[in-house]
């Protein structure tokens, strides 16, 4: 959500000016940040992609060009940039969990699975990516102890996004979200899928907090 008030103004103010007195400073990647979270990304982009041809290895000024990405719906674009500064720095866990969630929006739920692991891996304090991680993997209990919805859920022949919705309207958002993310595996590109998953993850969200 973009940030705009007279702290956020002054800052950029600062750092424009900082920018202008030393046009090969580092401080581009602050300033891009700060148009990033007022909603100015055009400009965050443009900012970084100007400073990362002077320095390309500056992979904190990659990480906010990718973010803006994001926030502009450029999400091949910000993975690219993610994947790029993961080549170099396979261990930055906020990169794994911005790629899991780019991976998550383009119904690529096993790829977005393998970077919530990454990142649980390098913090297994991350709740969050803990409890994605559960959801997407669409795991159930074995044998006599699943539950009959349990079952229908282990079954992709009765796994509709009607059935999801059904469930999402029912409250069940954590059984919404495994039907869904089943949905996606067979057809990433089903975009009532794609928008009813993240619903349910929202609602999911609401529900935990």
């Amino acid at each position: 959500m973009p940030v705009d008030d007279a702290a956020t103004a002054n800052a950029i103010r600062r750092q424009e000016e900082r920018l202008q007195r030393d046009p090969a400073s580092l401080a581009f990647a602050q300033l891009a940040d700060l148009y990033r979270k007022a909603g100015r990304t055009p400009e965050a982009i443009t900012l970084c992609r100007d400073g990362l041809a002077r320095y390309p290895h500056y992979t904190t000024a990659r990480l906010i060009l990718a973010k803006a990405l994001m926030a502009d719906g450029e999400l091949d674009e910000a993975l690219a940039e993610l994947s790029t500064i993961l080549e170099v720095s396979p261990r930055d866990l906020q990169c794994h969990q911005l790629a899991a969630e780019i991976h998550r929006h383009r119904g690529r739920i096993d790829a977005a699975v393998e970077h919530l692991e990454a990142a649980v891996r390098l913090d297994p304090g991350d709740r969050e990516s803990r409890a994605l991680l559960g959801v997407l993997r669409a795991s159930a209990a074995p044998g006599g102890e699943t539950s009959g919805l349990g079952r229908v859920l282990n079954d992709d022949t009765f796994v509709t996004v009607t059935f999801g919705a059904l469930c999402l309207d029912q409250g069940l958002v954590e059984e919404a979200a495994q039907a869904f993310g089943r949905i996606l595996r067979k057809d990433p590109e089903n975009p009532e899928a794609r928008q009813r998953l993240e619903q349910a993850l929202r609602a999911r969200l609401r529900r935990k907090g």
